[in-house]
């Protein structure tokens, strides 16, 4: 950076009378603004009058051997130096800044002053007590390298300030910046710590949204369609033709297993009566088969045990004995044995179940 002194630039003598003699606009560079022409005439540098018309024909800009463009307005300049750590392989870089401005413009220019940042530079360099704030720190250790260097950067600029004749300068701050690769880890590592953080967040905002979801499902499909409506994702005529064809398949549904209830429950009760009237024949045809005495009211108490029906409850037949024998006269005498001796009347009677399928 060309600061203060701009540009600089020999001229041409002019040769010819006093009256004569004048230099053109184009040997003498243009002036921006900010800066103020110095001319070099003999061995004295003159500025050229700020604020004033630039006049060809001047004295200064007839005479002068060069001319010298100075920058005077106040500059924010920033030096670096190198500072080394506890590691052989890590350094610090220290930014210091500096506030410039010239206060004589003829005197930078006899010095030509180019570039202000080299004499900061030197006097940055030349504070040999500054690599002892970084020298026993780790690069990991930057705060704690920052505040030392802040400190000492105080202290020497305090005691020694910076000096540039025709300028003032005055020590702004300083500011320490990692090495490249410590920039790099510890970005690598903000962006895993954010991407983590993101990713919880979002597994978090999903676990809410399905617990949210699965409340208002066990709600049932009215609520999940008042959702939907609220959010105006459902049309209002479109949920209603659902619920209704849903409501006609329920229905539906319903009667379909009513019907086959009730077509199973009169298979059964069928199925049962059939058997209950298979087992009264085949009880009839044995007991057809005997001739000896049959107590019928015993039979009719198996029978209704068998069928799973209660005696004398409902039957309708109290003591009255279901068949009548064809041979009555001969049932209704007392039996005997061989001998003539009435046998005992309880020797007919159906003693157990088996009997019945003898």
């Amino acid at each position: 950076m060309n600061y203060p002194v701009i540009a600089e630039q020999v001229l041409d003598t002019i040769q010819g009378s006093w009256w004569s003699r004048r230099r053109r606009r184009d040997d003498v560079p243009s002036l921006p603004p900010g800066a103020v022409y110095v001319f070099r005439v003999g061995g004295n540098y003159r500025c050229f009058p700020e604020g004033m018309v630039f006049d060809p024909s001047h004295p200064d800009v007839l005479d002068a051997s060069s001319v010298s463009l100075v920058d005077t307005r106040a500059r924010l300049v920033e030096v670096e130096r190198r500072l080394p750590s506890v590691s052989e392989a890590d350094q610090f870089t220290v930014r210091a800044s500096f506030t410039c401005q010239v206060t004589d413009p003829t005197v930078i220019a006899r010095q030509g002053v180019i570039d202000v940042a080299e004499p900061l530079r030197a006097y940055l360099l030349g504070d040999s007590d500054l690599p002892k704030a970084s020298a026993d720190h780790r690069v990991e250790e930057i705060n704690a390298v920052r505040a030392e260097v802040a400190r000492r950067m105080t202290a020497y600029s305090a005691v020694v300030p910076p000096r540039v004749a025709g300028m003032s300068l005055e020590f702004v701050s300083a500011e320490v910046s990692p090495v490249e690769s410590l920039r790099a880890w510890e970005e690598k590592l903000r962006d895993v710590h954010r991407n983590g953080r993101l990713s919880q967040y979002q597994i978090d905002l999903e676990t809410k949204n399905a617990s949210l979801i699965a409340d208002l499902l066990s709600q049932g499909s009215d609520h999940v369609d008042a959702f939907g409506i609220a959010r105006q994702e459902i049309d209002v005529p479109q949920a209603a033709a659902r619920i209704h064809r849903t409501a006609e398949e329920e229905g539906a549904r319903r009667h379909a297993a009513a019907s086959a209830a009730q077509a199973h429950a009169q298979a059964q009760e069928t199925a049962e009566s059939q058997m209950r009237r298979d087992m009264v024949l085949t009880l009839l045809r044995q007991m057809g088969a005997h001739d000896d005495f049959v107590d019928y009211q015993q039979v009719l108490e198996q029978v209704l045990r068998e069928t799973g029906r209660r005696p004398g409850i409902g039957s309708g037949t109290g003591d009255v004995p279901m068949v009548e024998p064809a041979s009555s006269a001969r049932s209704a005498s007392v039996p005997r044995d061989r001998t003539g001796a009435a046998r005992d009347r309880r020797e007919g009677f159906v003693q157990n179940e088996d009997d019945l399928f003898d």
